[in-house]
């Protein structure tokens, strides 16, 4: 009698990929033909991923479209840049108007001015505002004022942690990383970190952390470590940065609003700008004010397109008068359904999987075992990831392949049972092949 062979998680991988590639004959071409301008054919290396990326051409409400004419619900949102959706109409008004009256002006603007004061009053450890053209941009700068201030030079960050292209503490090679003196340690272990800011407390200038990680798997901190650094630093003298980039979308007042914690600088980025190319930081006056030129020894803070003025309409415009209070609840409210659900889901077919986060964030793991760290995450095997992100594909489903997902302003609840229905035929198929992958 023949043997029944069951397929293993990378036999099921390989062949999702096989039938990816068929399916998209005119990314495909588009990729290979991008590979001789650019490396890897894109020039932002989240978008890649094997056999190769989709090339999207429209995007409308919570739709996208690729070259190969698929239609998929966007759950993945830029990466949480794209929180008002692909169109609306708020937005894009302010954008028209904005190009209409003269690009690149090279001066102050009233929505400069307005979008500044806005952020400040929703925000209330932000007293000053400085804006800038990303949320690596914003903590370059937030961690560079840290250590002129300070006078010393030490930066501590945590495994996992992602604060942009050079600040990334994800991955073994940080050798693209600006050349700071970091002291690297676990995330939500605040007895290690508090030991840390002692051994080293007159080298800190800073404690860069994001409340949440967001490109490390959407890990929340506990109120107990973020608690310890925020005592650790008033005692060192070393300033508390909160990287907000992700995690300000989760309360009017960001992510420390919600844990009742401030910090003394705060760093901003993706969906503030409406869309378009965005980054700010800010927070005490009297640090903040080191950048007023009217002081003989103020830093001088430059950027071309600092205040470009289509984000500052765009900004402006989506902060003011579609992301209100009320908007940012209902958001996170959907946010927590959908993420329960999941869960709901994976609990019910003892599956291993379960899905991280907070208010509209979230990431989907393969794995029973608990996340506290980024290290963690070992426990959820790669193929297991690549197989969900394809099969999210086939299904009409745009999710990162990490397994990111977020929730954006257009989405209902149609959108949200539609992921929570693909989820389960996703683990009712695959959940008996990754949870008995080899060791």
């Amino acid at each position: 009698m023949t043997p029944v062979i069951t397929p293993t998680l990378q036999d099921l991988s390989s062949e999702a990929a096989t039938r990816y590639t068929a399916a998209n004959p005119l990314s495909q071409a588009s990729f290979e033909r991008s590979t001789g301008f650019l490396p890897g054919a894109d020039t932002r290396t989240v978008n890649h991923y094997a056999p190769f990326p989709v090339t999207i051409v429209r995007g409308e409400g919570t739709r996208l479209y690729d070259l190969d004419g698929h239609e998929y619900v966007d759950f993945l949102n830029d990466h949480t840049a794209g929180l008002y959706g692909h169109s609306n109409p708020v937005i894009q008004a302010a954008i028209a108007t904005a190009a209409q009256n003269g690009l690149t002006l090279g001066g102050p603007t009233p929505n400069q001015q307005e979008f500044a004061e806005l952020i400040c009053r929703r925000f209330p450890s932000v007293e000053r505002v400085r804006f800038t053209n990303s949320g690596t941009e914003a903590n370059l700068m937030a961690v560079s004022l840290a250590r002129a201030i300070t006078g010393r030079d030490g930066v501590l960050v945590f495994g996992g942690g992602y604060h942009g292209g050079p600040l990334s503490f994800t991955g073994a090679d940080r050798r693209l990383n600006v050349p700071f003196p970091w002291f690297v340690c676990e995330y939500n272990d605040a007895e290690s970190a508090r030991s840390l800011v002692d051994e080293h407390g007159g080298r800190l200038a800073c404690v860069l952390v994001e409340p949440m990680l967001g490109g490390g798997g959407c890990i929340p901190g506990t109120h107990a470590f973020l608690s310890a650094l925020r005592n650790a630093t008033e005692h060192s003298g070393a300033l508390l940065i909160f990287d907000e980039v992700q995690t300000s979308r989760l309360a009017p007042g960001g992510l420390q609003e919600l844990l009742g914690l401030h910090a003394d600088l705060t760093t901003f980025g993706k969906y503030l700008g409406g869309g378009a190319s965005f980054g700010a930081f800010g927070g005490r006056a009297d640090l903040m004010d080191r950048f007023d030129p009217r002081r003989p020894d103020h830093f001088s803070h430059a950027g071309t397109h600092n205040n470009n003025v289509l984000t500052m309409a765009a900004g402006l415009a989506g902060l003011r008068d579609v992301l209100t209070p009320a908007a940012v609840g209902r958001l996170n409210r959907r946010g927590d359904a959908l993420r329960d659900a999941l869960n709901a889901v994976a609990k019910r077919l003892d599956a291993p999987a379960q899905v991280t986060g907070r208010g509209s964030i979230m990431n989907v793991h393969f794995q029973h075992s608990p996340i506290q760290c980024h290290s963690d995450l070992a426990a959820t095997p790669a193929a297991a990831r690549d197989l969900f992100h394809l099969e999210m594909l086939f299904a009409g489903i745009w999710i990162a392949r990490r397994g990111f997902i977020t929730v954006s302003l257009e989405h209902d609840d149609e959108d949200c049972d539609r992921l929570v229905a693909e989820f389960e035929t996703f683990l009712k198929r695959h959940g008996t092949a990754i949870e008995s992958r080899p060791a």
